[in-house]
């Protein structure tokens, strides 16, 4: 069967690894926030249909749904502070940055914009048809985080910092494989959990926003849905949930690499020898190294027609050792 060249040019895109990394990005961001707003409308909406330890589930879980869906193709970050940090710190390149991003703020907006039509009209009836953003009525909270009165501008920056900080220092434990890492196949289930966890115990003074990608999409489909300029001029909150976030999770990504990660024992990085096979049998390491077992294969001996017996080329042989870089 003949593709056309349209279906095959189309193939080779969705086969490119930035567009399967936006693509990985965008869905898991959708299926986090439709999940975390979707407990948040409950909450907010709902006589007794909700609660904040729901909210706290639905973006956990949100979370782990989203690792399922996007774990090995872009590492499921759903989060910009994260990939902001990744790229800081040098374990993914610069120029991923925008692809990971893009991909999370349209996944955002899309779900903000789903749970909108979902919930219209009890939005509509909870807030007697005026879209608010503060007051007994507000709606705006739905889908972005506001500070509370008790809350100041600064004291709120510092929560975000903080916040963000605990969740990325958790995250290093939880991906370091050279440390404690959960059991195979259950890293989603525990960055859920740590979420949760997040959301009990500290979500209160800013409503953890701790990720732009949570918070700017969502707040700036409720400015042109019809809850106007006033969702980026109360209280002047917007922009703390956009830079708060990045600069708290590169801190606890340094004070994990410095409090932990410095004095966990590490593997060599890999190295591949290229010496004669003689010398590849046992490999030279530098002393500060441990000495790890080599394996190697037996050189094939073969007997030829006038019983001589001849030695066939083994192939190239490489002596692994492996690394996790922090």
């Amino acid at each position: 069967m003949v593709t056309p060249p349209t279906i095959r040019r189309m193939q080779e895109i969705m086969q490119n690894e930035m567009v399967r990394e936006f693509l990985a990005e965008f869905t898991s961001t959708f299926v986090m926030m439709v999940f975390g707003l979707g407990a948040v409308a409950h909450m907010v909406l709902g006589d007794k249909m909700g609660s904040y330890l729901g909210v706290n589930l639905g973006f956990g879980f949100g979370v782990t749904m989203g690792m399922h869906l996007a774990g090995n193709i872009s590492g499921a970050h759903m989060n910009a502070a994260l990939t902001f940090t990744s790229c800081a710190l040098g374990r993914m390149a610069w120029k991923k940055f925008p692809v990971y991003v893009l991909g999370q703020f349209l996944g955002s907006f899309l779900a903000a914009a789903t749970i909108y039509l979902l919930f219209y009209t009890s939005i509509i009836q909870y807030s007697e048809g005026k879209l608010a953003v503060t007051g007994p009525t507000a709606t705006a909270n739905i889908f972005a985080t506001y500070l509370p009165d008790h809350m100041s501008l600064w004291r709120g920056f510092l929560d975000e910092v903080i916040v963000t900080g605990m969740l990325q220092l958790c995250l290093s434990a939880i991906t370091d494989k050279g440390n404690n890492p959960p059991l195979q196949g259950t890293q989603a289930i525990v960055t859920g959990i740590l979420v949760v966890i997040i959301g009990v115990s500290m979500g209160m003074n800013s409503g953890y926003a701790i990720n732009p990608s949570r918070d700017l999409p969502p707040r700036f489909f409720t400015y042109v849905a019809g809850w106007g300029i006033q969702v980026f001029r109360a209280k002047d909150w917007w922009w703390v949930p956009v830079v708060a976030p990045p600069l708290g999770a590169y801190l606890g990504a340094i004070i994990y690499a410095v409090f932990i990660g410095s004095s966990t024992p590490r593997e060599p990085q890999i190295l591949e020898n290229t010496t004669s096979y003689e010398d590849r049998r046992t490999p030279v390491l530098p002393a500060t190294m441990p000495q790890l077992p080599v394996t190697s294969s037996l050189t094939p001996i073969s007997v030829s027609p006038d019983n001589r017996p001849s030695v066939q080329a083994a192939p190239p042989l490489r002596d692994s050792i492996h690394l996790e870089h922090l």
